[in-house]
């Protein structure tokens, strides 16, 4: 896929915020795309899904379970990633 999107659950990295997640997700949207930046009749349909991949991965981090470990992944993600990926909906 996109090798520049960083996997984003523990343990390959200790904290996610929203700046991780929208970066992602940024990422995601625009190789499905196949545009770096989209028309202007495009950019509602472009920020859209790009919040869209936003909350579903949050919801994804936070339903992982860490293997060996009672915890799960979302312990590695802030509650400012979670609250701003709801308060984009």
């Amino acid at each position: 896929m996109c090798r520049s999107i960083k996997t984003l659950r523990a343990p390959y990295t200790d904290e996610v915020g929203p700046a991780e997640t929208t970066a992602a997700a940024l990422q995601y949207v625009r190789k499905i795309a196949g545009m770096r930046a989209p028309s202007k009749a495009n950019q509602p349909a472009f920020d859209e899904a790009v919040r869209q991949v936003e909350r579903a991965t949050a919801q994804l981090l936070a339903s992982l379970t860490i293997a060996g470990s009672s915890a799960t992944a979302s312990a590695g993600v802030s509650a400012s990633a979670s609250a701003g990926a709801t308060q984009r909906r």
